[in-house]
């Protein structure tokens, strides 16, 4: 079978092979994060709002610092994530923090099967819809768990970024989902000196393709913004301007490098 067609298992796999690296690393901070700080950015923040009281589903959760982050400001919040060592880790994570995030390990196209709920909220956040080849599927599944009115708070990399190739020396990817992308790469973003090789298959998503998903599945658009900037050092050739703002050193403020959305379900 191709890594195309076992998409789902070579991607499980790769992240389960990122876990030990990233709870270990500084990008992921966890000394600090249990000592209180928030993983959450301003970005998602402001479109956040006051989640008091708010139920919160979170796609693509990795090992729940966002979820709890999430939790920790009064929102009763589940987390999915597709790879079981990183919801192994959320779940410790709930308990040493104390928190009360709860976890579901699933594709999450296959979540309709694990989970009967609607939320107030649907978040998901920074690198999520690569790993995704269908997103009409993805956006059905989105509304599907709001409740009428409910929102869905979306932060991502802009389409643009991953146009690049991995210096943002050239374009080397094409902007459009012209099909699946399989790669092979040393390290991770959240260390690139980790001793380990992953394999992984991913997806590029215009943004036509990512708002016109939404509309067709009975989402308004209440906002749309695009940033200069990356909230996370997770590029090559990478510069802090401003504390935890990032841009490539050579394109400077030149190419939007996130992208946000707000919107409600009708």
């Amino acid at each position: 079978m191709t890594p195309e067609n076992n998409y789902i298992e070579v991607n499980k796999e790769s992240w389960n092979n990122r876990v030990e690296s990233h709870l270990k690393s500084d990008f992921y901070d966890l000394e600090g994060f249990l000592k209180g700080n928030t993983s959450l950015n301003s970005i998602e923040l402001e479109l956040l709002g006051d989640i008091k009281g708010k139920t919160i589903l979170h796609l693509q959760c990795h090992f729940g610092q966002d979820s709890i982050s999430l939790a920790r400001l009064g929102a009763n919040v589940t987390g999915v994530d597709l790879s079981d060592k990183a919801i192994e880790s959320a779940n410790k994570l709930a308990q040493e923090t104390n928190t009360s995030a709860s976890f579901i390990c699933c594709d999450i196209y296959d979540l309709p099967n694990h989970l009967n709920q609607k939320f107030d909220i649907v978040f998901a956040s920074y690198g999520t819809i690569p790993w995704l080849p269908d997103l009409d599927k993805w956006a059905k599944l989105i509304s599907d768990f709001l409740k009428p009115n409910g929102q869905f708070v979306f932060a991502e990399f802009h389409p643009v970024v991953w146009m690049f190739d991995d210096d943002f020396e050239k374009v080397g990817y094409n902007y459009f989902n012209s099909g699946a992308i399989i790669e092979t790469q040393e390290g991770t973003y959240a260390d690139k000196s980790a001793p380990i090789e992953l394999e992984y298959v991913c997806w590029n998503h215009g943004m036509s393709e990512v708002i016109n998903s939404l509309i067709k599945n009975g989402l308004e658009l209440n906002s749309l913004n695009e940033f200069d900037y990356s909230p996370y050092n997770c590029f090559n050739n990478i510069i802090e301007f401003e504390p935890k703002k990032y841009r490539i050193k050579h394109l400077d403020n030149k190419i939007p490098m996130v992208y946000s959305i707000l919107a409600t379900k009708k």
